[in-house]
């Protein structure tokens, strides 16, 4: 398993992480298998998405907080339920194929880390599994 580091900026950010989680699967030399990409924060998620036009990104961002507002009278003393209620939405995971040592992603596919209560230092995990 690998780390990667991700240094947020704002409350609410995708970062395009794809090309650290290629540098974690081209050191294993691994040609075929599993890539999963977790991250192990209640207020952060991972998810797959379009990479071509950065309004993508920042649409699902808009439209989520429009379903879970930030402030709609939350129990949760922090203050951040809109962020735990985001990373259950989006999940902490995904798993993409690898064959040939690369990604199997869509053309317009990259893996993001998801930022709901930033800005903040995050890590992901990396677990490449051959078989």
């Amino acid at each position: 398993m690998d780390e990667i580091s991700v240094k947020t900026s704002f409350q609410t950010q995708f970062i395009d992480i794809t090309s650290k989680v290629n540098e974690v699967l081209h050191k294993t030399g691994i040609m075929d298998g599993v890539c999963t990409v977790f991250t192990p924060h209640t207020t952060a998620g991972i998810t797959i998405n379009e990479n071509a036009d950065p309004d993508v990104p920042r649409d699902i961002i808009k439209e989520t907080a429009k379903i879970v507002p930030l402030d709609a009278g939350y129990a949760h003393v922090e203050g951040n339920s809109a962020a735990h209620i985001k990373s259950s939405l989006f999940g902490c995971s995904e798993t993409v194929i690898i064959m040939n040592g690369s990604l199997m992603l869509g053309t317009w596919q990259s893996v993001f880390f998801c930022e709901f209560d930033g800005p903040r230092n995050r890590k992901v995990w990396v677990k490449i599994i051959g078989g």
